[in-house]
C-alpha cells in the first residue's frame, strides 16, 4: 500500500512515464532505504567539491546536500533536456558537544569521535534536497534538514577498538552505523530512525506530496 502511494507521487501528471528518481550518493544505505519504501531509482554520484561556509549543523547538511543535488541535476540536465525527472541529494553530520562530525579520516580519528559520543546524547542531522526537471526545461529545487536525537551506553576502550577493527565505522557520519553491529551500544533515540541511518525517507514522502 504504502509502495503503490510512493510510485503514485513520483509517477503523477498527465505523462505517459513515470518521473525517474536520481539518488546524487553512492551510499548503500540511502538506495536501501529508498527501495524500502518503494522508490525506484538510479544511482549518480555527485562529484562537487564540497565547501562549507557555515558550522551550524542543520545549516552545513542542507548546504552540502544542495551542492550534491545541483551538480548531479546540471550533470544530468545537458542530455536530458525534454525529461522528467527527480534528483535527490542528500549529507548527514553527527554533532555533539557543540563540534560536527563527519567520516573518519583514519582509525585513531573514529577512536576519538567514539570516545566522545559514548556514554552521551548527540544529534544526527541529514540535509535533503530535491530538484525536479520539467519537460519544459524549467526547474524547481527544495531544501529541508531533518535531526534525530541519539543516546549511547557508555563504551570501554577495548570495545571502541574492537568496532573499529570491523571496518563499520569508516564511511560513517561519527563513526559508526546504527544499523550494523554497532546497534548493541544504542541506549535510545529521539525522531526518525531511518534519518540516523542517512536519509529521513519519511519526512520525503511528505514532502513529495507537495513538491510533485
Amino acid at each position: 500500500m504504502f509502495e503503490n502511494c510512493i510510485r503514485g507521487r513520483v509517477q503523477a501528471g498527465p505523462y505517459p512515464s513515470p518521473m525517474k528518481v536520481i539518488l546524487a550518493s553512492a551510499s548503500p544505505r540511502r538506495t536501501e532505504l529508498l527501495n524500502q519504501v518503494g522508490i525506484p531509482h538510479e544511482v549518480l554520484p555527485s562529484r562537487c567539491e564540497e565547501k562549507i561556509t557555515s558550522r551550524i549543523p542543520e545549516e552545513v547538511v542542507k548546504e552540502l546536500s544542495a551542492q550534491k543535488a545541483e551538480e548531479v541535476f546540471e550533470r544530468y540536465a545537458k542530455e536530458h533536456t525534454e525529461e522528467r525527472f527527480l534528483v535527490i541529494g542528500a549529507d548527514t553530520v553527527v554533532s555533539c558537544q557543540g563540534k560536527i562530525l563527519g567520516k573518519p579520516k583514519d582509525e585513531e580519528e573514529a577512536f576519538r569521535m567514539l570516545s566522545v559520543l559514548q556514554g552521551n546524547w548527540h544529534e544526527v542531522y541529514t540535509g535533503v534536497t530535491l530538484i525536479k526537471h520539467k519537460v519544459d526545461g524549467s526547474s524547481e529545487e527544495k531544501t529541508f534538514a531533518e535531526c534525530s536525537r541519539v543516546q549511547m551506553y557508555p563504551i570501554g576502550e577495548e570495545e571502541i577498538r574492537d568496532y573499529i577493527a570491523t571496518g563499520e565505522p569508516m564511511d560513517k557520519a561519527g563513526s559508526y552505523g546504527i544499523q550494523g553491529c554497532f546497534a548493541v551500544h544504542i541506549r535510545g533515540i529521539q525522531g526518525d530512525y531511518s534519518n540516523i541511518v542517512g536519509l529521513p525517507v519519511a519526512r520525503i514522502y511528505q514532502e513529495l506530496k507537495t513538491f510533485l
